[in-house]
This record gives structure tokens, C-alpha cells and sequence, in this order.
């Protein structure tokens, strides 16, 4: 599947599957950046932002499920940047992590739910979905 192939991705209703969404979801591949440590001001000592880069197996407007090279806490509220193949910026969006589980590959599965906030690109997000769920 190329980066830019859209589908609809299969949605699993069965209450042993886990899975809470309540919107479909596009089978879709997308750089997404996390910031996971922030630098510091300048003048307040040595600490370097730390990000994670990792690629989405699915997106919708509202959640992202990624796989990772390492653990990410639940509950935490990390800024975001999404890129779409289609798209020349990213969106910077704020995520919440909802879920993080073992994958198969010695990696990480986490599920994202994207938070409406502002000073973001929340609606060019929302937005974007859309167009790509229609042209699907």
C-alpha cells in the first residue's frame, strides 16, 4: 500500500476486541512526530527536546494507532505533528495517549486520541480526514 492509499479500515464491534472507536478509521500511513521531553528555556540549564518519530497503521479525525520503538504512558497530553503524503505542512495537533501495548515485534502498539485545542491545527485536521474519507 502506497503512503497516499486511503481506505476504510475494518471496524471490530466485538466487546473482547478492545476497541472503543466510535468513527471509522482510514487504513493509512503517516509520519507523526511526538514531543516527549521539552526543552528547556534558555538560560535554565541543559535539557534537549526529545521526540519519537514513528508511522500510523490507522487515522481517523479523532484517534491515531501507531506503532513505536518504545512505551509511551497513558494519560499523557504530548504535541503532535502529523504529516500526510498529500498535505505540505504538517498539522500540529495535541494528542492524549489512550493505550500502549506490547506489539509482536518487540515494538509498541499505542492508540492516540487527537485533542481539540487551540493554537493547533485541529479543524485542518478534521478537515483533512474528511476530504481523504470522501475521495475514498
Amino acid at each position: 500500500m502506497s503512503d497516499i492509499d486511503y481506505n476504510f479500515g475494518d471496524y471490530d464491534e466485538s466487546p473482547e476486541s478492545g476497541d472503543n472507536r466510535c468513527e471509522y478509521r482510514l487504513t493509512a500511513s503517516a509520519k507523526v512526530t511526538m514531543e516527549l521531553e521539552s526543552s528547556v528555556p534558555e538560560g535554565a540549564g541543559s535539557g534537549d527536546e526529545r521526540t519519537i518519530v514513528s508511522r500510523t497503521s490507522d487515522l481517523s479525525a479523532r484517534g491515531i494507532r501507531l506503532a513505536t520503538s518504545e512505551p509511551l504512558t497513558t494519560g499523557a497530553i504530548l504535541p503532535a505533528w502529523v504529516c500526510l503524503e498529500e498535505v505540505s505542512e504538517p498539522f500540529r495537533l495535541m494528542v492524549e495517549v489512550v493505550w500502549c501495548r506490547p506489539a509482536d515485534d518487540s515494538g509498541w502498539l499505542v492508540g492516540l486520541q487527537i485533542l481539540e485545542s487551540d493554537d493547533t491545527a485541529y479543524l485542518e485536521w478534521v478537515e483533512a480526514v474528511a476530504r481523504a474519507m470522501a475521495e475514498g
